[in-house]
C-alpha cells in the first residue's frame, strides 16, 4: 500500500502540471506513454523490443499520438501524413512476416497493428482534448476516475452478483453505482464547466462515457488474461503498467472525439 500511494503521489506531482502546461508537454506526454504501453503489448506477446515488429510497433503507436495539424504546419506531403504511415507501417510488417520465416506471422502482424491503433490514437485524442482545452480533458478523467472509484467502494459494500467472469472481483452492484456517482459529478462538473452540447445532452454523453470506460477497462483485463499476466507492466510500482492506468481512457477520449465533444 505504501509503494501503491508514494506513485499515485510522484505520478500526479508530474502529471498534473504537464495537463496544465498543455502543448509541447502534452505531446511528449502522450507519445511517451503510447510508447510505454505499447511495449507492454509486446512483452507480454513474449517478442524481444528489439524485434523489427516491435519496432515498428512502438514507432507506429508514437505517429498517431501526433495531431493532424502538425502535418499541415510541417507542410509534409500526404504520403507521410499520419494515416499514410500507418499503411506504411501495416506493409513493413507484413513484409516481416516473409523475412522472418515464420518467427513473425500474421497473427502478430494482426496484434501489433490493432495495438499501433488502440494506442495510439487512444493517447492522441489525450492530445486534441487538451487542445480543446484543460476542462474538456478533465471531463473525461472526471468521468474515469471517479467511475472506477466509486465502483470499486460501492462494489466492495454492496456487491454480491458477478459482473464477468473476465474480472471476477467487479459486480453490477459496483458497475451501477460507479456510473451512478460519475454522472451526478459529471453533471455538477458541466454544469460549471459548459462543454460543446448543452447540459442535458452532456449528461447523456456522461452516461455512455461512464458505461465506455467500464467496458475499456473490461478489454484490457481480457487481454491480460488471454496473456496470462497479472499486470501489464511494471512501470508505475504497486499499480502496474501504463494500460493498467490508462486502459477506460483509450476508450473514453477517441469515443468523446466521435460524439463530438472536441474536434
Amino acid at each position: 500500500m505504501k509503494t501503491r500511494v508514494i506513485t499515485a503521489v510522484v505520478a500526479l506531482v508530474i502529471f498534473i502540471p504537464i495537463l496544465i502546461a498543455g502543448g509541447i508537454w502534452i505531446q511528449i506526454a502522450a507519445s511517451v506513454l503510447a510508447a510505454v504501453a505499447a511495449s507492454e503489448v509486446v512483452l507480454m506477446r513474449r517478442t524481444l523490443l528489439v524485434d523489427f515488429g516491435a519496432v515498428l510497433t512502438i514507432l507506429g503507436a508514437i505517429v498517431m499520438t501526433l495531431p493532424t495539424s502538425i502535418w499541415h504546419e510541417l507542410n509534409l506531403p500526404v504520403t507521410l501524413q499520419r494515416s499514410s504511415l500507418l499503411y506504411i507501417f501495416v506493409i513493413l510488417m507484413l513484409l516481416h512476416t516473409v523475412v522472418a520465416r515464420n518467427k513473425f506471422n500474421f497473427e502478430d502482424a494482426g496484434v501489433f497493428t490493432l495495438t499501433m491503433i488502440y494506442v495510439g490514437l487512444g493517447f492522441g485524442m489525450m492530445v486534441s482534448a487538451r487542445a480543446a482545452g484543460l476542462d474538456t480533458l478533465m471531463y473525461a478523467f472526471l468521468i474515469v476516475w471517479v467511475t472506477d472509484s466509486a465502483a470499486y467502494l460501492v462494489g466492495r459494500k454492496l456487491g454480491k452478483h458477478k459482473l464477468t467472469a473476465i474480472s471476477p472481483n467487479k459486480t453490477w452492484e459496483g458497475s451501477i453505482g460507479g456510473s451512478v456517482i460519475a454522472v451526478v459529478l459529471a453533471a455538477i462538473y458541466v454544469y460549471f464547466f459548459p462543454q460543446r452540447y448543452n447540459w442535458g445532452v452532456m449528461l447523456l454523453i456522461s452516461i455512455v462515457l461512464s458505461v465506455a470506460g467500464q467496458f475499456g477497462d473490461l478489454i484490457e483485463s481480457s487481454l491480460k488474461r488471454f496473456y496470462h499476466v497479472k499486470d501489464s507492466g511494471n512501470a508505475l510500482p504497486g499499480h502496474g503498467g501504463i494500460l493498467d492506468r490508462f486502459d477506460s481512457m483509450l476508450i473514453v477520449l477517441p469515443l468523446m472525439y466521435l460524439l463530438g465533444v472536441f474536434a
